[in-house]
């Protein structure tokens, strides 16, 4: 379990493999303190640490991983957001996030905004229900809120903080990035549909 406060940049140093893919990253977390088989958030996928060095950390990515994320485009010198798992008595800053990605949303477009900067994204429709005006979303790993929805486009507004401590200030139209719907929201749809 995450909450979508990002807390490294990383950078993608080596990718092997085909159908499956082992990915380093490094990082400036002491890895001293990383267990093997511990979840890290990559880019908002949750993913488990299968060898460690000084400075950096390996991940497996499966092959359903890589075709249902941005994962399958990572090459050496991608830069990825981080954030270790939640631990109790941490800070709650964001939403609760599972690292479960939903799917792709796509930027269409980016408007500076005095010193933030308005996206506008699109998502497919079987997940644009989930998403709501002044809602949660995680969008590459990050905790955002959404400033209105129509369709399934939707629209966020970034301060230069989130900017600057998290990829979203190299973000672009065409970008792909990984999404997470509100867990919550899951939850409500599927209980709606019991009923």
């Amino acid at each position: 379990m995450f909450t979508g406060i990002i807390t490294d940049i990383g950078t993608v140093t080596q990718v092997s493999g085909d159908s499956e893919k082992r990915l380093v990253i490094t990082t400036s977390y002491d890895t001293a303190g990383i267990d093997i088989g511990a979840s890290i958030a990559c880019n908002g996928t949750c993913l488990t640490v299968v060898e460690k060095g000084d400075d950096w950390f390996a991940v497996d990515a499966s092959e359903h991983t890589l075709q249902h994320t941005t994962l399958g485009t990572w090459q050496p010198g991608t830069r990825v957001n981080l954030e270790r798992a939640l631990r109790a008595g941490d800070e709650m800053g964001g939403h609760l996030v599972t690292g479960h990605v939903d799917g792709l949303a796509t930027v269409e477009s980016r408007d500076a905004n005095d010193q933030s900067v308005n996206f506008q994204l699109s998502c497919p429709a079987e997940l644009a229900p989930f998403i709501a005006s002044k809602g949660s979303v995680t969008l590459d790993g990050v905790s955002l809120t959404v400033t209105q929805v129509t369709g399934n486009s939707f629209g966020l507004t970034l301060i230069p903080h989130t900017l600057q401590v998290t990829i979203w200030g190299d973000r672009q139209p065409g970008d792909a990035v990984n999404l997470e719907v509100d867990v919550m929201a899951r939850y409500v749809k599927r209980m709606m549909e019991a009923a």
